[in-house]
């Protein structure tokens, strides 16, 4: 299936809902994404308030070519279905919901946002972060194949998973890869994006680097990040290089060419290019050309 959209997604930081002053500096950072979080970043005390400040900071607007992703509380406590009726009122980019285990976890929500009055631009985020959904991933994905159910995104919530499954977040988290690896390949069966989930060593910026290189290779769009701190290195580990865009405009370039229409393969600087290639490069090209535009604005 056709990706829905193209956009980078290297940086997708959580801002707690219940902090004034960190939402508005939201509007300041490099991230390309930001999650107003009302549900773990905030209290059972402050969830009223951090709903109040995170739909009328939506409502105001101010975050430029920013994704603006708002994660509510689940449908199973207090706070959720409230969350949804006051997030579809202000239309974001896309509402997180936590703890989706099945394909109808997906269309409940998207009926309520439609229900709501939400415009048809917000589109549903999932968390991946319970065992059930690690077994399920493959329905859940499949959702998206009915646009009213409106799902763009996976994200990855490796600590809850750590929690529910009791397996530790090592260095490499090889206890977790089959998990991640499952939900990217169904991610990407149905055209979705996939977040890597969270690296918890605020200044251990040489295991962050190490785990944003490790989630780029296995595949994933992007890494959700806990503090400001960690945008630089997301953002440059989950970009495009030079030499790679460059590389993907060549091999464009020489499937266009008349003569080569007609081709499964070329040999360009003396390796053998296939059309998947060229496809492939349409995509880095896209992602570069959104991130140049991106910090232009």
């Amino acid at each position: 299936m056709p990706q829905i959209d193209i956009r980078p997604r290297r940086s997708v930081l959580y801002m707690p809902g219940s902090n004034a002053r960190a939402l508005e500096k939201a509007k300041t950072l490099a991230a390309d994404a930001l999650i107003l979080d009302l549900e773990d970043a905030v209290a059972p005390d402050a969830k009223t308030i951090a709903r109040q400040q995170v739909t009328a900071a939506v409502a105001a607007g101010g975050f430029g070519r920013r994704e603006v992703v708002v994660r509510i509380n689940g449908f199973d406590t207090p706070w959720g279905e409230a969350d949804l009726r006051a997030v579809a009122a202000v239309g974001p980019d896309a509402v997180l919901i936590p703890k989706v285990s099945s394909p109808a976890h997906v269309a409940r929500a998207a009926s309520q946002l439609a229900a709501a009055g939400a415009p048809a631009t917000t589109r549903l985020w999932a968390m991946m972060e319970t065992p059930l959904a690690m077994l399920t991933a493959l329905p859940i994905a499949a959702a998206a194949s009915d646009p009213a159910n409106r799902l763009a995104c996976f994200v990855m919530g490796t600590n809850d998973l750590a929690k529910e499954t009791r397996a530790r977040l090592v260095p490499g988290r090889a206890p977790f890869l089959p998990w991640l690896q499952t939900c990217l390949a169904a991610a990407r069966a149905y055209g979705l994006d996939i977040i890597d989930g969270v690296f918890n060593g605020i200044t251990d910026e040489g295991g962050f680097r190490a785990e944003c290189e490790e989630g780029r290779d296995l595949g994933f769009d992007g890494k959700t990040l806990i503090h400001p701190s960690q945008i630089d290195v997301a953002n440059a580990v989950f970009a495009p290089s030079l030499e790679e865009v460059d590389r993907a405009r060549a091999i464009i370039a020489a499937f266009a060419q008349p003569e080569n229409r007609d081709k499964g393969a070329l040999q360009i600087d003396g390796r053998m290019v296939e059309r998947l290639h060229a496809e492939i490069g349409k995509r880095t090209v896209a992602i570069a050309d959104a991130i140049a535009a991106r910090t232009e604005g």
